[in-house]
């Protein structure tokens, strides 16, 4: 799949497309539904497949100062995106002029970009003030397929359902939405080191993201990743570590949050693999969140904070035995 960053003065060249436009936060099975339906279209019209998304999304664009809790970053869609056959990622940056764009505007970007027919859930509206919809680009002579918004039963699937199972800490609903377990994929980048400290290292795993759609102590499945795939542990050269549930990863104990004990200011997802020693720093590292233990915690020492992590450790370790 190539990637384009969106040039609005000269875009791309890019061969006949069909194009479907969002945020496609989480890329749940909604998303999925339509890629579905874009590659569908793309394939009956002898088109390339592309999507086009917003960077920074909309919202964390208007709400600068607290951003919604993003699903995932631009990195993780894009691999999910070129694992379901997409020819063409075009990251439009959204900033005061793309949103200043009229609807004809926008429709003008569209047929610079090469668009033939569009796939756009029943929802969708672009351009300034969202005057623009499927109709308008109807009657500007676009091919236009409109998807129904997809269920799981009686419930709307969508990146704001997933963010509301994350944050009432359910992940089983959240796996019903997304068509698989929540996780989080980044490269181990320096931390404060305060774990070594404490007897329990940890591995600082960058979130590419304002804030994180989950928060507290979960038990994970960790891969490490190589050119977007899970990859075996001994071709970089590492050893030991508890078996985690799914094959091929490592059990971890995770925290996600500011860190309230030593007064963080900035979140961070850290992974502490029981019994493993080596330096993963640099490495792709991929998170897969299947148990919620407690949220974050202010200790009243890093003493107790250490007794605290033994005992989260300990009684992830029980859940993960319990059932492997």
């Amino acid at each position: 799949m190539q990637i384009i960053s969106l040039d609005l003065s000269s875009p791309a060249v890019l061969p006949p497309i069909a194009l479907t436009i969002g945020n496609y936060d989480g890329v749940h099975l909604g998303h999925r539904s339509m890629i579905r339906l874009l590659l569908q279209t793309a394939c009956q019209n002898n088109l390339a497949s592309a999507i086009m998304v917003f960077e920074p999304q909309p919202r964390e664009f208007f709400c600068a100062d607290n951003p919604p809790p993003r699903l995932s970053s631009l990195a993780e869609k894009a691999l999910m995106m070129s694992q379901l056959g997409v020819d063409y990622l075009i990251v439009a940056r959204f900033d005061d002029k793309f949103r200043s764009l009229s609807a004809r505007c926008f429709a003008n970007l569209l047929t610079a970009l090469n668009a033939q027919c569009l796939v756009l859930g029943d929802d969708f509206r672009f351009g300034h003030d969202r005057a623009g919809d499927a109709d308008f680009l109807r009657g500007l002579g676009f091919g236009v397929d409109s998807l129904p918004t997809v269920m799981t039963g009686d419930k709307r699937i969508s990146s704001t359902a997933v963010r509301m199972a994350l944050a009432k800490q359910d992940l089983p609903f959240a796996k019903e939405l997304l068509g698989r377990d929540y996780a989080i994929t980044g490269r181990v980048v320096h931390g404060d080191k305060i774990g070594r400290t404490l007897n329990f290292a940890t591995a600082n795993i960058a979130l590419n993201r304002p804030k994180p759609a989950l928060l507290g102590v979960y038990g994970a499945d960790v891969f490490v990743m190589k050119g977007g795939k899970k990859a075996d542990w001994g071709e970089f050269g590492l050893s030991g570590g508890v078996a985690g549930v799914h094959e091929g990863s490592l059990f971890g104990a995770v925290n996600v949050g500011m860190r309230p004990t030593i007064n963080g200011k900035e979140y961070r997802l850290e992974v502490h693999l029981p019994k493993f020693a080596g330096d993963l720093y640099g490495l792709t590292l991929q998170v897969v969140f299947l148990t919620y233990l407690h949220g974050e915690k202010k200790y009243g020492s890093l003493e107790l904070l250490k007794a605290g992590i033994a005992d989260d450790v300990s009684a992830l370790l029980a859940w993960r035995d319990a059932v492997a």
